[in-house]
């Protein structure tokens, strides 16, 4: 499984995966709450990714908006947005999360993706970075709950771990584990909890009613997930040819993560 994705999904290190099969993710969260910046957000992987979402998104937010975050984990994306003056409503299911985010003076609230309809504000737009969203079972009603709070015009990026990952299935391949290698094929994955792995046309048809997409690229197409060790300066030169080539229509589709950028209509 991947990382993270950084917010909704724990780092894909096998030191931890027996715990994640054994608790719920909330659980799960509040246990590595504080080495999750270790685990992920300050590795080369975690940042080159993460990197690369920002460069996407940066420009559809801007000093003085109000965005929505969910799945805020350690509050990474919301504290590089208030550093831009964008203001920040950040949401996380796991309460470990919101402590360490609120330590780093982030505006954070406990709340999961699915109670998202009862924050009663309004926003300018709204983010979901590396994978809340696959812990959702019913992605319409999300979307729903989002219509309700992000204004006419205004951007929702959300960043999912896609159905097919061309660096795990060849990873996983090549150590001869298959079940593992193959996992996302089949659209969801039990750990306790579905972890679902929505197309590019089940995201289209979730959001449609309210939302517009209008675009979407790869996140870590030659840049792996956070399970394979790489050095620091390779990943820096993946990076660099992810921003060229992760935007092709051939190929966005094999990265680690896809990024929705849609606009509520």
């Amino acid at each position: 499984m991947s990382r993270d994705v950084g917010q909704a999904l724990p780092p894909a290190n096998p030191e931890f995966t027996n715990a994640w099969q054994a608790l719920p993710p909330a659980r799960h969260f509040d246990r590595i709450a504080t080495r999750y910046d270790a685990l992920w957000t300050d590795t080369a992987i975690g940042r080159a990714q993460r990197n690369q979402v920002w460069r996407e998104i940066d420009g559809l937010f801007h000093a003085g908006d109000r965005i929505l975050d969910i799945g805020c984990g350690t509050g990474e994306d919301a504290a590089h947005f208030a550093a831009r003056g964008v203001h920040v409503y950040a949401t996380d299911a796991s309460p470990a999360m919101v402590r360490v985010a609120r330590e780093r003076g982030v505006t954070a609230t406990v709340c999961s993706a699915e109670e998202l309809g009862r924050i009663g504000k309004s926003f300018d737009g709204a983010i979901s970075n590396f994978g809340a969203l696959n812990c959702v079972g019913n992605l319409p009603a999300v979307a729903v709950s989002l219509a309700s709070l992000v204004r006419p015009g205004g951007y929702l990026a959300i960043c999912l771990m896609g159905r097919f990952c061309a660096w795990e299935t060849l990873y996983y391949s090549v150590c001869l584990q298959w079940s593992k290698a193959w996992r996302r094929w089949r659209g969801a994955r039990y750990h306790e909890i579905l972890i679902h792995y929505p197309t590019v046309a089940e995201v289209r048809a979730a959001f449609g009613p309210d939302f517009e997409l209008r675009r979407w690229t790869g996140i870590g197409l030659l840049v792996p997930p956070s399970y394979v060790k790489l050095p620091a300066a390779l990943v820096r030169i993946l990076a660099a040819c992810d921003r060229i080539l992760a935007h092709l229509p051939p190929l966005r589709g094999l990265a680690d993560h896809r990024l929705f950028l849609l606009v509520r209509k």
